[in-house]
């Protein structure tokens, strides 16, 4: 093998691991914003919160709950105005009883790169608590798209299929932060 074809396979290879690293961050960006309380600074209210989240999205994204669980808790919101309005629905409006705490764990990773588009799948879970005492575990899979657009990777689907719901203890939580500060300057 040639000097100019071993620097072109080491190229090519670095770009793939440049792109994994890029949609691993996107990914936890996406989970980390979506955490209750937002451990994001600076995040001024929900509406910024959405913002950010949509920033992560290309304008032709599909949002989607799919198999017999999360079809008629979901649904499917095609493009970027209409996955905004998926989020609207649940922090744009007043809940009783409030979400106090939530936050997303990801594993068992795959991401595939092809050139300028990627799929990932990860398995997450996610442990709820809202005002009333009431909480539960759940935990989806997740089949996800990205790509590369003007040089910066995007979300293009975010798919999640149920894998359980299982309530937990009334307050399993003793403590918890009604704010986090965690990435405060």
């Amino acid at each position: 093998m040639t000097v100019e074809a071993t620097i072109a396979q080491l190229a090519q290879r670095i770009e793939v691991l440049e792109a994994e690293a890029e949609i691993r961050r996107i990914q936890a960006r996406y989970m980390f914003l979506c955490d209750t309380p937002c451990p994001e600074f600076g995040v001024r209210d929900d509406a910024h919160r959405i913002d950010l989240i949509m920033d992560l999205y290309s304008a032709d994204a599909v949002w989607e709950g799919v198999g017999e669980y999360y079809d008629n808790q979901f649904g499917r919101a095609e493009g970027a105005a209409a996955i905004r309005r998926h989020f609207e629905g649940f922090w744009g409006e007043k809940q009783d009883p409030a979400l106090l705490l939530n936050a997303h764990y990801l594993t068992s990773e795959q991401i595939h790169v092809d050139g300028d588009e990627a799929t990932g799948q990860w398995i997450h879970m996610q442990p709820w608590l809202f005002s009333d005492g009431t909480s539960l575990l759940r935990s989806s899979r997740l089949n996800n798209a990205f790509r590369k657009i003007d040089g910066v990777w995007k979300i293009t689907r975010t798919r999640t299929e149920n894998v359980f719901i299982t309530p937990l203890p009334k307050n399993f939580a003793e403590s918890y932060p009604s704010a986090s500060v965690l990435m405060r300057p």
